[in-house]
């Protein structure tokens, strides 16, 4: 479905043309007005200039100037995550659209809504080797849902409705328009499509009643059922319908990393998440239920260990939006194509009419059942040895929790504090956790707040961070500080890389392969000086080193209105658990 001119595509009752002449990068400004966009996170340089130019005349879009194209990819991310509207980006040739790609894969493997811009030479110079060209149409092929190369200014409004529509519909994901400078100076006159018809892409699927009432009688048979289900609960709006679902059939929930909001994790049905750092109890439950509803998932292989076991001796149903998505890493008994929140209100209204009343607290169907996860939940709870004066990075993200009574918005960068934030942090409400999951790409989490923080800006949004994560995006607190976006950030600094010096004392006999962060030559030193970096970028941060401390910083942080960090030293040694090694099956989980 990657076309340069996407021939297939058809433009239906298209407005007459009227107006003045319009050059390519104003068109494309008006086109992104008429997509309800309201904000862009865009680099310039010389490849895009003609749309920044226009963009400077519009007064419906914000354009925010990132300090970096991975960071403005990012909060575009961030964004997306947090409305479920395409986030939108924008860079010029070259360097500016390369410095996308890793924000482009990061939206593609966590299905993200993401409008990328980027400029391109003239067409007469493409193929030639010109200044800052690349083939971005060609290098990002793997990693977006669609991609366009504008070929006729006279297709930018079709290009532009068509972009939109397929980020945002079916299971969401990144699609590219690269635009030729000398398009963006072209003019025309502008026929905007009122809606379109893409030939072959049907986004919308709806499972038949029969398919679920085939799922319904395996529940009725069943004596110790699980769901297990993930981010397509969340992109697909779905996550009432699951909460309803799960009351009636009295049926447990463990979540993806991904799914994280989208039950509540105070519920009594909730089992949290499942996977390598998910609880044991989430573990164990879905490995040895009888019956495995996966609702939007994709059976990774951080969540199911050693594939051929999970679930082993399990009947598996999996209701996905995509169809390459079934059967593609775990055969199962009963696939269903089909939108989430169609398939989880057709159910519901057959259990109603069956006379399955909704069960808030108090279920009585799979008493075993729930006596057996009890008894897990007893003896293996999520829990940390707490100590007197030194800071545990989970007391930390427990008392964020308990001070923002779980209402924030929390992102994180990728190691150990983005496991321990979703262990330690209760999420009742989905698109409030928001994080790189399939591509774990450090360096998302503070970008992602500010995308966030635009989006929401009356919600507290606070990035728990790594101090190696933090670094790789430190530049944006220039965006935040001058853009006046109020993101916050906790940076649970031990000096290391967290996560691998865990597997370097797990696996490889403690020696340490370039994973100190510090300075070797003073070791009581704390480098980098996180304060000072701040203080460069005009932002106040704190560096709390005892426990007692902390309370009274946090509550500074949340009680300012500008951009804030605390950057709260913890001990390397602390390692977290549980930990099912790669590979591995959930029987071989770490605890201690």
């Amino acid at each position: 479905m990657k076309t340069k001119k996407s021939a297939a595509a058809r433009s239906e009752a298209a407005a007459p043309a009227k107006g003045k002449a319009m050059n390519g990068a104003e068109i494309l400004v008006a086109c992104l007005e008429r997509e309800g966009v309201d904000v862009i996170f865009a680099y310039p340089g010389g490849a895009s200039m003609p749309i920044h130019q226009a963009l400077t005349k519009t007064k419906k879009i914000r354009t925010v100037l990132p300090r970096h194209e991975q960071g403005g990819v990012f909060a575009a991310e961030g964004y997306a995550r947090a409305t479920g509207k395409a986030g939108v980006c924008m860079a010029t040739s070259g360097p500016g659209a390369t410095n996308l790609v890793t924000g482009i894969a990061d939206a593609f493997m966590d299905s993200i809504p993401m409008v990328a811009i980027t400029g391109q030479v003239p067409q007469e110079m493409i193929g030639r080797g010109a200044f800052q060209e690349t083939d971005f149409f060609g290098m990002t092929l793997p990693i977006v849902k669609h991609s366009y190369l504008v070929w006729d200014i006279k297709e930018i409004p079709r290009i532009v409705k068509e972009a939109f529509h397929i980020a945002e519909s079916g299971r969401p994901g990144p699609v590219l328009i690269d635009i030729p400078k000398n398009i963006q100076n072209q003019t025309a006159i502008p026929e905007f499509p009122s809606k379109i018809s893409i030939r072959g892409y049907s986004p919308e699927k709806k499972c038949a009643d029969t398919e679920l009432r085939e799922l319904l009688d395996l529940i009725a048979s069943a004596k110790a059922p699980m769901i297990y289900c993930g981010g397509g609960v969340i992109t697909g709006n779905a996550s009432a319908e699951m909460l309803e679902f799960a009351e009636r059939t009295q049926i447990p929930v463990a979540t993806t990393l991904m799914g994280i909001g989208c039950f509540p994790e105070s519920h009594p049905l909730s089992l949290k998440w499942l996977g390598m750092h998910g609880t044991v109890y989430a573990n164990n439950a879905v490995n040895e239920a009888d019956l495995l509803l996966a609702i939007g998932v994709r059976f990774d292989d951080r969540v199911t260990g050693k594939v051929e076991k999970f679930c082993e001796h399990g009947t598996i149903v999996h209701i996905d939006i995509d169809n390459s998505e079934i059967n593609k890493n775990k055969t199962v008994r009963l696939p269903i194509l089909s939108d989430l929140k169609y398939a989880l209100g057709r159910l519901n209204k057959m259990l109603a009419e069956s006379g399955f009343k909704r069960v808030a607290k108090s279920q009585t169907r799979f008493s075993d059942w729930y006596r057996q996860i009890d008894a897990w939940k007893k003896e293996h709870p999520l829990s940390f040895k707490d100590t007197e004066d030194a800071i545990q990075p989970q007391h930390v993200i427990q008392l964020l929790h308990q001070m923002t009574k779980g209402e924030a918005i929390i992102t994180t960068g990728v190691g150990q504090h983005q496991m321990w934030a979703g262990q330690f942090y209760d999420f009742e409400k989905p698109r409030t956790f928001i994080t790189s999951a399939g591509l774990g790409a450090m360096g998302f989490g503070y970008p992602a707040a500010m995308g966030a923080k635009v989006a929401c800006p009356d919600k507290h949004v606070v990035d728990i961070d790594g101090d190696g994560s933090f670094l790789m995006n430190v530049q944006e607190l220039a965006t935040a500080h001058i853009e006046g976006i109020a993101a916050k950030a906790i940076i649970l600094n031990n000096q290391h890389l967290g996560m691998v010096v865990q597997w370097e004392d797990r696996f490889h006999g403690g020696n340490r392969g370039h994973t100190f962060l510090g300075d070797p030559r003073d070791l009581e030193r704390v480098y980098p000086d996180y304060v000072e970096i701040a203080k460069g970028f005009g932002v106040t941060c704190e560096r709390v080193l005892h426990k007692k401390d902390l309370p009274a910083a946090m509550k500074r942080m949340l009680d300012s209105k500008e951009v804030y960090l605390l950057d709260v030293m913890v001990p390397y040694t602390e390692h977290v658990l549980p930990m099912i090694p790669a590979g591995k099956t959930y029987k071989d989980i770490i605890t201690e």
